[in-house]
């Protein structure tokens, strides 16, 4: 009676870990676009599987006692299960990683990276001048150039440029005197203009660049393992 109970236990934890394996299948073929292939145990649909099922005595010895191969299976499946945790861990880590770096590339101006906006030509950077960045509603564009000129003394007339706009904001250079540059973000910000930190670096611009190269390159290795792994491991299970 108590192996009777076991057994099905068993049964229902195979068919959790199964389907387990089999949802992750089709999340990782939905975020790749293509449709879910028919599942195979040892190259065969499962029904026929079924319907063809010939015992492995290689795999459970006929000779072991009843109790043992249970218990084999069970060992088997929790370890399945431990690796696929694993494994979806690994991949998940760095799709997260890929998609706050496209958040920051993907929100409004006011609050997303800025890096892959603005080019070097865009900035003056000297002994005595400045460019800052300014973000504006793109329903304050008309009031903003007809008064950054003015907002302190020592702004380079003519010297803003739009760069971007989206939806709510536009992105605009300034150039004015070093020595001005905090004056101007208090003069801005009491007409609601948002002037950002930003810094022009050619070494980082590159780091960030080889940074989102390699996640997107990771998430795809990492993708395409773990969707073999998947299958292989369905089949083995499935089989138990």
């Amino acid at each position: 009676l108590a192996l009777s109970d076991d057994l099905l236990k068993a049964n229902s934890f195979i068919e959790g870990v199964s389907h387990k394996i089999r949802r992750q299948i089709e999340e990782l073929e939905r975020v790749s676009g293509v449709v879910t292939s028919s599942l195979t145990v040892n190259g065969v649909p499962g029904d026929c599987f079924l319907t063809t099922f010939v015992w492995d005595d290689d795999k459970y010895p006929t000779m072991s006692p009843f109790r043992e191969i249970v218990d084999g299976i069970d060992v088997q499946i929790a370890k399945t299960e431990d690796d696929l945790k694993v494994h979806v861990a690994e991949y998940y880590i760095v799709r997260s990683q890929l998609n706050a770096i496209n958040r920051k590339q993907a929100g409004s101006l006011a609050v997303r990276d800025l890096s892959n906006l603005v080019k070097p030509e865009d900035i003056i950077s000297s002994e005595h001048l400045t460019t800052l960045v300014a973000i504006v509603s793109k329903y304050s564009q008309k009031d903003w150039l007809s008064s950054y000129e003015t907002l302190t003394t020592y702004v380079v007339p003519r010297s803003s440029k739009k760069l971007h706009e989206d939806n709510e904001y536009a992105l605009y250079t300034v150039t004015l005197f070093s020595r001005d540059a905090d004056n101007f973000r208090t003069k801005a910000r009491e007409k609601n203009f948002q002037v950002r930190d930003f810094e022009y670096n050619p070494e980082t611009q590159e780091s960030r660049k080889q940074e989102l190269e390699k996640l997107i390159q990771d998430q795809e290795t990492l993708r395409s393992s773990l969707l073999q792994w998947c299958y292989t491991s369905y089949g083995e299970v499935f089989s138990s």
